[in-house]
């Protein structure tokens, strides 16, 4: 068969065997990201055991994924504008491919991590790839079903993580978590060669803010190298210097922004008051997931007793509730508004994280322990995930909606990389007493009352800040595309889903 070539004019027929390949082959592909996103905490106590590394591996095996991918995904989706959807997009799922390889046959830490980043550069081309291709392929009629197909399907990978996470750990190992990816890449890549239309923004021109990219990846690492070290008890030197490097970056990347005729974050966007209340509630609550989902299964297993499998199957509730209840809560913040479900749906979720402080080596009762925890957690992600996505692309015009959703998105990574790096020095686990189960009971304590925390100071700044009103009545902000339920629930809760549309750093 020949390679697919251009879309049809008006786009492709969501019913038509064009438009099942394309959307299988965007699932697929986002499946890959998302289901990375679930599948690696689960195995992190077992890595560390079989490589006899300290906390800090564990931190920089989620962080330097997480490290490239936030520096550089808005970058991706612009790439992906320019040179063809299509073509970012394949290239990205064969790069996270190769270095998810690179991961398996890690015979070292320092391996392992370098693959790890390398796997990030891959996930920052395919992710906003996957959404993108839905959006520029499908006519216009069929592309809100599109969409909600592709949310809804890629949140079936965000529930299907911790369960293969924690077969693969405790069956042939934790390497088999990353080759898991390959066949999948496979797969991926012939849909997309034979079977999906390239399309581009012909539109696009000018220069990437590459210099940008950089200094926004170079100032995260140098915060979150700082952080990770403190942990250790090593020299003032040691942890000041690459914090005062990486604050200098940080200067250097708003200068850059700031004077850029191409800004990978235009800081224009940020003159929306409500924008940028929505993205500062927006890390603290990402913070607060980020800080259970990296801890909860190393709790699970060191201090309960769990198995991987187990440990894994433990937090699924929390994403069947958001399956289920998601796009719901879109629709009721459409009517009320979104302050209440901004405001209590955190409540609710903090105090899900306060019930897991019962989880102990003296307490490890799924049904009366664990369950009751994670489903209150669930409930709370299930009423402001939504909401939240929603409320950012109508703070801004329709226009900006793309801008928007991306650098949301960039927010949201930036918090789990923020939380991985400083919770554990927070609450005074560092070196290898994630082995020592009085020790990860201690600090994981202590660490659901920092979460909950984060979730309560999300609550209070919705309620302080998010107008009273439906979003597109008088006086309110304009509604973007996004804030359709079916936009806006995408079940995955590794970060808000994006939306595509005009990109920084694209040269338009």
């Amino acid at each position: 068969m020949a390679r697919a070539g251009l879309p049809a004019a008006g786009g492709v027929p969501l019913a038509s065997r064009t438009g099942r390949w394309v959307l299988a082959c965007s699932v697929l592909g986002s499946g890959m990201a998302m289901l990375d996103g679930t599948i690696v905490n689960v195995a992190l106590p077992r890595l560390g055991e079989d490589l006899g590394a300290p906390l800090a591996v564990l931190q920089w095996t989620v962080n330097a994924y997480l490290l490239t991918l936030a520096g550089l995904i808005l970058l991706g989706g612009s790439l992906g504008d320019r040179y063809g959807r299509r073509r970012v997009f394949t290239v990205g799922v064969v790069w996270f491919a190769a270095a998810s390889a690179l991961c398996g046959i890690a015979q070292d830490s320092a391996m392992l991590i370098a693959a790890r980043a390398l796997q990030g550069v891959g996930g920052a081309l395919l992710t906003p790839g996957s959404l993108a291709l839905v959006q520029s392929t499908f006519r216009e009629e069929d592309r809100g079903r599109a969409v909600g197909a592709w949310s809804g399907l890629g949140g079936v990978a965000g529930a299907i993580g911790p369960f293969l996470g924690g077969w693969l750990v405790d069956g042939p190992g934790w390497r088999w978590i990353f080759y898991v990816n390959v066949p999948l890449a496979v797969a991926v890549v012939a849909i997309a060669v034979r079977h999906v239309p390239e399309s581009r923004d012909r539109t696009a021109t000018g220069a990437f803010d590459v210099r940008g990219a950089a200094l926004a990846a170079l100032f995260l690492a140098g915060v979150t190298y700082a952080l990770i070290s403190a942990s250790g008890h090593v020299s003032a030197l040691t942890v000041g210097l690459p914090v005062l490097a990486g604050l200098a970056c940080g200067a250097a990347f708003l200068r850059t922004e700031s004077t850029s005729a191409h800004p990978m974050l235009p800081l224009a966007v940020f003159s929306s008051r409500l924008f940028s209340a929505m993205n500062v509630v927006t890390l603290c609550l990402y913070a607060a997931i980020g800080g259970v989902f990296f801890l909860l299964p190393v709790q699970l297993q060191t201090a309960a007793g769990y198995d991987a499998l187990h440990a894994g199957l433990a937090t699924l509730p929390v994403t069947g509730l958001m399956l289920v209840l998601s796009a719901p809560a879109g629709s009721l913040a459409q009517r009320i508004g979104p302050r209440r479900p901004l405001t209590v749906g955190p409540l609710l979720a903090g105090a899900g994280m306060l019930l897991l402080t019962r989880v102990s080596p003296s307490a490890t009762s799924y049904w009366v322990d664990v369950l009751p925890a994670v489903a209150v957690q669930g409930l709370g992600m299930s009423l402001f995930v939504a909401p939240l996505t929603a409320t950012v692309l109508a703070s801004v015009d329709v226009d900006h909606a793309g801008v928007a959703s991306g650098v949301n998105n960039a927010a949201a990574r930036v918090a789990q990389l923020l939380v991985v790096a400083a919770l554990p020095l927070v609450v005074g686990l560092s070196s290898h007493a994630y082995t020592s189960p009085h020790a990860v009971d201690t600090a994981f304590g202590r660490a659901m009352w920092v979460c909950a925390g984060l979730c309560a100071a999300g609550a209070v700044l919705a309620f302080v800040l998010v107008p009273s009103g439906v979003p597109g009545a008088a006086g309110e902000a304009p509604r973007g595309p996004a804030a359709r339920p079916e936009c806006s629930a995408n079940c995955g809760f590794s970060a808000p889903p994006l939306e595509p549309g005009p990109r920084p750093g694209g040269g338009r």
